[in-house]
């Protein structure tokens, strides 16, 4: 079973998104746990991607953010040193985000992607691995640590 423990957060555009994510991650027989919102009242954003972004570094998990489009939450996720959020809106960037950014934190557009075409991109980046412990993807290892280079030049 896997061991990774899983933190949910969505503003009021992405609390019904979230909530189907959330039943399919328990179906999964994951570990979630939900930093909310837990309503369609309107709400800041950026408050719930700090909270799962700070989540996910603490405690070495993956996370997955909604909000309208998605942007904002990725934005904001960002400032957090350690997290690697990607706004993903098709197979072929929820692969990529994994293999070769080693994304942490998946972003999702409830309002530009609907529930099943996200249910699905969900399914694919919980599935796919970051490449950079192989041989040939030594590229991306490279590439993701000069993340962590560039978080070091702020925040000494």
């Amino acid at each position: 079973m896997n061991e990774l423990k899983y933190f949910l957060g969505a503003d009021h555009g992405g609390f019904e998104l979230k909530e189907k994510i959330k039943k399919k991650l328990f179906g999964k027989g994951l570990e979630v746990e939900d930093l909310g919102t837990d309503s369609n009242e309107s709400v800041d954003y950026p408050d719930f991607a700090e909270r799962v972004a700070r989540k996910v570094v603490s405690e070495k998990g993956k996370g997955i953010l909604v909000c309208g489009t998605g942007i904002g939450m990725s934005v904001a996720a960002n400032k957090v040193p350690g997290a690697i959020a990607t706004l993903v809106f098709d197979e072929n960037t929820a692969k990529m985000s994994r293999n070769h950014n080693n994304s942490n934190i998946l972003c999702l557009g409830a309002r530009t992607t609907d529930s099943e075409k996200a249910l699905h991109l969900v399914d694919v980046w919980l599935s796919e691995a970051f490449e950079g412990e192989k041989k040939e993807g030594l590229r991306h290892k490279k590439r993701v640590e000069k993340f962590s280079e560039i978080e070091k030049k702020f925040f000494k």
